[in-house]
């Protein structure tokens, strides 16, 4: 790997792990009470000038009631299988709030993220998850603010302590259950209360298809995959993002 590699990954890696490493799903509002997930995710970062980088996600999530959803995943970052490392234990939860009373649905997304090198601080993600049905379209939207509980020496020289502002839209066709089409987006803006400039916040879009198949009365397989361009963190690059579940 050439030196400007090796730079641009450790300014990506650096950015990723003081801000935790978002995977990069929409975060979808249902009932799934007494369900029971196997939950992979794999997503990529490929800058013109610099390696692809990887993240798969490892994870086991439950619905322990028709409101609440809890998750527990690894996280690993790295260029290749060969080189991956353990970045992040996650422990999503996801409750709503409402539950069709409402032209829309709310819930309330949480996730706390320890880092494998616990000297890079601690962070909590939060925020609220719309969703809302207009015929066969299904419509997300999402913003969460991620604060860091960091140590002086993980932050560096100006670096902000502000919880920081991200966002998340999902538009989905349900065509037929195993294969449906739809367009993600995904950004982020800096400090909640003072957003940074608009070239170096990132906004990424990119088209999405997902489905699911049920393999037993009991059991169902759900994927859904998207690629995505624009910037990540002011640096121009695409993303590919996949998460395939085994629900029983």
């Amino acid at each position: 790997m050439t030196k400007p590699c090796v730079l641009l990954f450790l300014f990506l890696a650096t950015c990723l792990s003081a801000q935790a490493d978002p995977g990069y799903y929409v975060v979808t509002v249902y009932d799934n009470k007494d369900e029971k997930s196997l939950d992979y995710r794999y997503w990529t970062v490929k800058s013109a000038k610099g390696p692809e980088i990887i993240w798969p996600e490892l994870g086991f999530g439950y619905g322990v009631n028709s409101r609440w959803y809890t998750e527990l995943y690894a996280s690993a970052i790295g260029t290749s299988k060969s080189d991956l490392k353990l970045s992040t234990w996650n422990w999503q939860n996801d409750y709503q709030l409402t539950q069709g009373q409402y032209p829309f649905d709310l819930a309330l997304h949480t996730n706390f993220i320890r880092p494998h090198d616990t000297a890079n601080g601690y962070a909590f993600e939060f925020g609220p998850a719309l969703q809302t049905d207009i015929g066969k379209l299904q419509l997300n939207g999402n913003v969460f603010f991620e604060h860091s509980f960091a140590t002086e020496e993980s932050y560096g020289d100006g670096h902000s302590n502000a919880a920081q502002m991200k966002y998340q839209w999902q538009v989905k066709y349900r065509w037929m259950p195993a294969l449906q089409i739809g367009l993600q987006g995904f950004g982020e803006l800096g400090d909640w209360d003072h957003w940074v400039a608009r070239d170096r916040q990132s906004h990424r879009v990119g088209p999405a298809v997902f489905g699911s198949l049920a393999l037993t009365p009991s059991t169902t397989f759900k994927y859904q995959a998207a690629y995505l361009t624009g910037s990540v963190y002011s640096k121009h690059a695409d993303m590919f993002t996949m998460r395939l579940q085994l629900l029983f």
